[in-house]
């Protein structure tokens, strides 16, 4: 089967790890995040849609979904300079545990925290002293990639839901309609009273874009208005 080309919209699963420990910390199936203590039950583990050469993932894993054939599994190797780059120590930290106490948090190593606009994990504790990492938990790694892309979206429908799913994190209530220089988003009435709907939006027009090559994107919301209660007699 030929390559896979830019723009096509895929379904893959995969498995990611840290080479050296063989740590996985991403995955598509439930039972490998179970086993490897990540499972959350708010995902929905099955293959991931994924836009071929959106630049979403590091370019080496990119250019190796590009170039792989459906159904067959994948294996790649990412040296860390090419995936998160190595650790930068100016973003190791020192703060006072007075810093954490203020904000009702016990410092302890391998806590992730939240100082200001910036998330980083404790490192060490000792002497009233909390040192903080605030790179990239994949900084100075050097990853794996295990990975089989099981379908192609053909059916506008399918890609449009597998842009939803990938963007809003679900696709549940969307409706699509198609015409030649216009696609319309019916939306559920979960992004109502999401807070990252606006940001989500601009995503899924750039998306929706390049997939069907239209300039317009329409979204429409519907507000219904609750029956009435019937009169008691």
């Amino acid at each position: 089967m030929a390559n896979l080309k830019k723009g096509d919209i895929v379904r893959m699963n995969y498995n990611a790890s840290i080479i050296g420990s063989d740590v996985v910390f991403d995955t598509t199936y439930e039972d490998k995040a179970k086993e490897a203590g990540i499972f959350n039950e708010k995902y929905s583990y099955a293959p991931m849609p994924y836009i071929v050469g959106s630049g979403r993932f590091f370019k080496a894993l990119d250019d190796a979904i590009a170039a792989a054939e459906v159904g067959k599994e994948v294996t790649i190797e990412v040296p860390c300079q090419q995936a998160a780059g190595e650790k930068d120590p100016k973003l190791i930290e020192t703060f006072t545990v007075k810093d954490f106490y203020k904000q009702e948090i016990r410092p302890v190593p391998g806590l992730e925290v939240k100082l200001g606009d910036r998330t980083g994990v404790i490192t060490t504790v000792g002497a009233g002293r909390v040192k903080v990492d605030f790179n990239n938990k994949l900084a100075g790694k050097d990853l794996k990639y295990t990975f089989t892309v099981t379908e192609v979206m053909e059916s506008n429908e399918d890609k449009a839901m597998a842009i939803a799913q990938m963007d809003f994190g679900s696709n549940e209530g969307f409706k699509f309609e198609f015409s030649e220089n216009k696609v319309s988003i019916y939306t559920p009435d979960i992004v109502k009273f999401n807070q990252n709907w606006m940001m989500t939006k601009f995503r899924i027009v750039n998306d929706m874009r390049e997939a069907f090559a239209v300039d317009t994107i329409e979204f429409i919301e519907v507000w219904e208005k609750a029956p009435a209660a019937e009169k008691k007699e």
